[in-house]
């Protein structure tokens, strides 16, 4: 016999699985140091191409006015500055990925767990007929 409750939770289950679910069952395949570790990593070494390429254009836009600096100015500071924008961007790019990637995976692993728990109760519905 056909239970409208039942249908309606596979349903529900069923939307969840293929729309939302699958980003979650990724997410909640990892360990959260291991999933948060990664993300990280991947947005340090994003971050750190990203500095270059910028900074590399900043160089090729403001070229004429660096060389006709050069001699004037005082290399270890320029380089201090730059080395401190640097360790500014990276860090706070890193320190932004760690405080959305723990949101996002406490956020999946809550909704894994309402998912999980949908299962158990569509198993109880079947095992009481």
């Amino acid at each position: 016999m056909l239970s409208e409750e039942r249908i309606i939770l596979m349903t529900r289950m069923a939307s969840y699985e293929q729309g939302e679910g699958k980003k979650n069952v990724k997410i909640g395949n990892y360990f959260r140091s291991d999933y948060i570790t990664v993300q990280v990593l991947k947005a340090i070494i994003s971050a750190v191409l990203a500095f270059f390429i910028m900074f590399g254009i900043y160089m090729l836009c403001n070229f004429e006015e660096f060389m006709k600096n050069l001699y004037e100015m005082d290399i270890f500071a320029f380089a201090r500055q730059i080395l401190i924008y640097f360790c500014a961007m990276v860090g706070g790019y890193a320190v932004l990925t760690y405080i959305v990637c723990t949101w996002k995976y406490a956020s999946a692993k809550k909704s894994l767990k309402c998912y999980y728990h949908n299962l158990k109760k569509l198993g109880s519905m079947y095992n009481e007929q």
